[in-house]
């Protein structure tokens, strides 16, 4: 014991704390800032927010702890495996007398921070399906009223309004106004979007910007943006950017325009491909009631040129004027009908169920019409009677009916016409009195 207090007279004995401390005070002074790259391992979030790992390389590893207000400054998702440069300063845990770097900044090792939390948020949201594309909900056919959620000082809103003024498009513009880059600009979006779908009769949303660097474009990036799309009511259209940008909105968007102004375009190609449709539907109407009519017309020319026709030539004739006045008629109101839709393409949704009903009638009065035209010429065709096996009998210059047998002497030539075909024929015997009436009697007895 005494030899053990000669040794150490005139040094002073430690406890384990303080040299602990000694050696945090010292660690602490000569780092207080240092740059560590590595890989992180034995990664362990807690409920406090605070997160522990290691990292390591191929020779050595450092324990790190990175508390809960920087680790929400991380814009992506850390994990074991990932390299990453950490910045910190170097400190000792006391309790186990080990040393470790207090991380205030945290760095990806060979990508951007931004683009690495874009992949990662892109990746999660598309396993959760908000990228399916039958879940994507149709643009109207023709808008009427559409919200716009963007900056209303930026280039987007006057590039949207100029499109839609120099396209002369009947739409009712309702603009939420939001911050698009900076704090708080993902929050106002989302109040946009939920606001804008609340309002009543709103058939479609656009929300976006104009360019710029990943940075600025990020609001649109961020997990409540996409998340208040999806969950939208009405169709959006995402249009932040050029069309070189693709942010997560615009994955998750019902639509994605490359610009604005594209935006504004996609809204109105619907209203001029709709407006083109009505005049085609016109054109084949007008064209069909014309084939129908010239196949009718073909018809009575036909029976016209029969032999058994020529006495009701005139009357057929005055038929088929009624005819050409019908489609005369008929084509003044289909274009009458499409003056209408052009004068007023606000009302084009009502006018084209009026055309439609309108032509319905036109075309049944018009097949009644014709119906009773043929009903009327079978009524009043010989071609009907001979076509039960009755003939007519002509002289032999086919002018003149014979119509009874006393018009005609023995060895006289004649014409007998069928409903199909004729025969020429000589008188061999006339019997004057014999009738239709007597010769039934006979049979009958």
């Amino acid at each position: 014991m005494d030899q053990l207090q000669n040794k150490r007279s005139g040094q002073r004995v430690l406890t384990v704390s303080q040299l602990t401390q000694l050696i945090k005070s010292e660690l602490e002074d000569r780092f207080p800032e240092v740059w560590v790259e590595g890989e992180i391992s034995n990664f362990r979030p807690y409920h406090s927010g605070h997160v522990y790992f290691t990292l390591k390389d191929s020779q050595a590893q450092l324990r790190a702890v990175l508390f809960r207000s920087a680790a929400q400054r991380v814009p992506f998702a850390l994990q074991d495996g990932l390299k990453v440069v950490c910045r910190g300063a170097i400190s000792v845990y006391e309790p186990r007398g080990e040393y470790q770097i207090i991380v205030e900044e945290v760095i990806p090792r060979g990508k951007g921070a931004l683009q690495l939390a874009f992949e990662q948020l892109k990746e999660k949201l598309k396993k959760e399906g908000l990228f399916a594309a039958e879940l994507k909900k149709k643009l109207p056919l023709l808008p009427k009223k559409v919200g716009v959620v963007t900056s209303p000082h930026g280039a987007a809103i006057v590039d949207i309004l100029r499109t839609l003024e120099r396209r002369f498009a009947r739409l009712h513009i309702i603009i939420y106004p939001v911050r698009v880059q900076g704090e708080g600009a993902a929050e106002e979006i989302v109040e946009g979007i939920q606001f804008l779908s609340a309002v009543p009769n709103i058939d479609a949303i656009i929300v976006g910007r104009g360019g710029g660097s990943i940075e600025d474009l990020w609001a649109f990036n961020e997990e409540i943006v996409a998340r208040a799309i999806f969950a939208c009511p009405v169709p959006i259209i995402s249009a932040v950017g050029h069309e070189i940008d693709f942010t997560i909105a615009d994955f998750v968007a019902d639509l994605r325009a490359s610009t604005p102004s594209a935006a504004a375009e996609v809204l109105i190609e619907k209203e001029q491909a709709f407006e083109e449709r009505i005049n085609n539907l016109f054109r084949r109407l007008g064209q069909r009631i014309e084939n129908l009519l010239e196949k009718q017309r073909h018809a009575v020319v036909v029976r016209i040129q029969h032999r058994a026709f020529q006495n009701f030539k005139w009357r057929l004739l005055t038929w088929g004027q009624r005819i050409d006045d019908l489609e005369g008629k008929a084509k003044e109101r289909i274009v009458s009908l499409f003056q209408d839709v052009q004068a007023s393409q606000a009302q084009v949704r009502l006018a084209r169920e009026k055309i439609a009903n309108a032509m319905q009638k036109k075309l049944s009065k018009l097949s009644s019409t014709w119906e009773k035209i043929a009903t009327h010429l079978d009524g009043v065709s010989p071609l009907s009677v001979l076509r039960k096996g009755y003939a007519l009998c002509w002289r032999q210059d086919g002018r003149q009916i014979i119509r009874q047998a006393s018009d005609v002497l023995v060895k006289d030539e004649v014409i007998v016409s069928f409903y199909r075909g004729e025969l020429s024929c000589l008188v061999q015997k006339v019997d004057a009195l014999k009738t239709i009436e007597s010769m039934l009697s006979k049979e009958s007895k």
